[in-house]
């Protein structure tokens, strides 16, 4: 019979012994996707209170934030203890478009939901297509066409274009 040795299996399950984490697991499993004109992001944080939970946004880093402390109990025999206090964290970069004025969160069912606007500059905007008609200007009220020598002088930067990532 073949015996087969994984040195990197054993490794973790070592690390996770000490550390106290589970192989294959992350401290906090999210899931993000784009609805409409904002991000939404879902955390699992089960077990964990909601006044220990901490969302920011600080530039362009959005930082969760959140602790899971357990009673301790003196007066009884463990059979056993895995659910240790956790301490987790999170941060996710953002791009300039996003309005981190109105960013929101909620928690629901062991669940946080983060709702992140996208910024007016960032969202998709159509733009209208003029015709070839002349360039027109207003003088006192009135509107006259420009000759083309001074179309050509009166060369404007265009705007910039921002993409979303």
């Amino acid at each position: 019979m073949t015996m087969f040795f994984d040195p990197f299996r054993e490794f973790s399950r070592v690390a996770g012994a000490v550390l106290g984490t589970l192989p294959g697991t992350t401290g906090m499993p999210v899931d993000l996707y784009l609805e409409g004109d904002q991000y939404v992001l879902k955390a699992d944080l089960p077990g964990v209170r909601p006044d220990s939970i901490d969302v920011s946004v600080d530039g362009q880093v959005l930082t969760v934030r959140a602790e899971r402390v357990e009673d301790v109990k003196e007066d009884v025999t463990w059979i056993a203890n895995e659910r240790p206090d956790l301490s987790l964290l999170r941060q996710f970069s953002v791009s300039d478009g996003v309005d981190g004025e109105h960013v929101s969160a909620s928690y629901d069912d062991g669940v946080l939901t983060v709702v992140l606007p996208l910024a007016e500059r960032a969202r998709a905007h159509k733009i209208q297509v003029g015709s070839g008609q002349p360039a027109q200007r207003s003088v006192e009220g009135t509107t006259e066409q420009q000759p083309a020598a001074e179309q050509q002088e009166q060369k404007a930067e265009p705007a910039p274009v921002h993409q979303q990532a």
